[in-house]
């Protein structure tokens, strides 16, 4: 297929509608520009995991399984309440669980992959900033909790639609089940 047979009549349907909706030529064109655009820009704002290499998926779901670990020791530690002690002690299971069966499927990929050992420099500064929360450690912990849960469901869910090697998919799958889980209980904890 010729890419330029395809584009022509998106480029002219663009046009027409960029012109409609324009008051002066000057926006028409620059209407034209963004609705050009929009075709190759939406699919990867759409799906993250798409472009996503298996080490790169893999290397994202294990740093947040260790940022989880790592914060609910510290949880478990420094909380003040029942309640954020008990969804710490349930973090540490679950994705202990969770980084075990990542393990698996990777070493199973067409290559292997193989998880990184150390948190990126992002999750550590949250980790660090938990060190030092002090009394309103539940409340941070808690926001960094749900901001958590729901950038990981996020990419477990893309990856599980798109992703390129189908052990690592069905992980992902069956992670995201259990981090949406996660997710609502967070909403709930206290200092939230």
């Amino acid at each position: 297929v010729n890419p330029m047979k395809s584009f022509l009549p998106l480029a002219i349907g663009a046009l027409s509608l960029a012109a409609c909706n324009s008051e002066t030529p000057e926006n028409a064109a620059n209407d034209v520009d963004t609705a050009m655009l929009a075709p190759e820009t939406a699919p990867a704002e759409m799906d993250q995991a798409a472009g996503q290499s298996p080490q790169q998926f893999v290397d994202a779901v294990a740093a947040s399984d260790m940022f989880e670990i790592e914060a609910a020791k510290l949880a478990q530690k420094s909380g003040k309440s029942q309640a954020t002690k008990d969804f710490a002690a349930m973090m540490i299971k679950d994705h202990t669980a969770s980084t075990s069966k990542l393990k698996a499927a990777a070493q199973k990929a067409q290559p292997p992959v193989t998880p990184p050992t150390a948190l990126p420099s992002d999750l550590q500064a949250k980790l660090d900033a938990l060190k030092s929360a002090g009394t309103n450690f539940d409340a941070i912990y808690a926001q960094q909790q749900v901001e958590a849960h729901d950038k990981a469901l996020e990419l477990l869910k893309s990856y599980s639609t798109s992703g390129s090697d189908a052990g690592l998919k069905a992980s992902a799958t069956e992670t995201a089940t259990v981090v949406e889980a996660h997710a609502k209980h967070a909403r709930d904890l206290p200092g939230k």
